[in-house]
């Protein structure tokens, strides 16, 4: 099973260029232009809150059960035993793509055509966080934005991992008051 939470960069950019244009194909004409992109950007943002919440009450899930604590072990505490392991950075495509698969096809039950619009934004917003995630770990960040990301994360895993559960959009760890506050000088 272990080996099934391995994945590299390279299977993840091509599993994932694959899944969503398909998910462009399945989107096109069906909204206006204008109508299109805010349901992408209201996919993306609905992402960073999906985000949040996976993360912190699912992936930080305390099971009781000795098969609970393996499954949260393998779906993410390998990560935190291992931060700096490339092939544990990334969400391997047997979880995100299965999980993902069934967001869709519930967002198309849901609203009917236009929800694969709206999954659009949703699934790229999945991309821009699992890429954030990766360069997290193993990437320099140049940019302000990118260090305040860097530097959020890696509080979560070296401060204190009960809180700055958000990636990519550190706000909702301010809202919801999960942030883990920089170290003293």
């Amino acid at each position: 099973m272990e080996q099934l939470t391995l994945v590299s960069p390279p299977v993840f950019a091509l599993t994932w260029t694959a899944f969503l244009a398909v998910a462009v194909y399945a989107s096109w004409g069906v909204a206006s232009l204008p109508v299109s992109i805010a349901l992408v950007l209201l996919g993306m943002l609905t992402w960073t809150l999906f985000e949040y919440a996976m993360h912190r009450f699912i992936f930080h899930l305390k099971p009781r059960s000795a098969f609970g604590r393996a499954f949260i072990f393998l779906a993410h505490g390998n990560h935190h035993a291992a931060p700096g392991d490339r092939y544990r950075n990334i969400m391997p495509p047997l979880v995100s793509v299965v999980l993902s698969a069934m967001i869709w096809a519930g967002l198309w039950l849901l609203l009917g055509p236009i929800g694969s619009v709206f999954y659009l934004g949703f699934g790229i917003g999945y991309v821009v966080y699992d890429t954030v995630h990766y360069a997290c770990h193993q990437l320099p960040m140049r940019s302000p934005l990118l260090r305040h990301l860097r530097r959020h994360h890696i509080r979560h895993h070296h401060a204190r991992q009960e809180g700055n559960y958000a990636i990519t959009a550190t706000f909702w760890d301010r809202l919801f008051r999960t942030e883990i506050a920089a170290k003293r000088r």
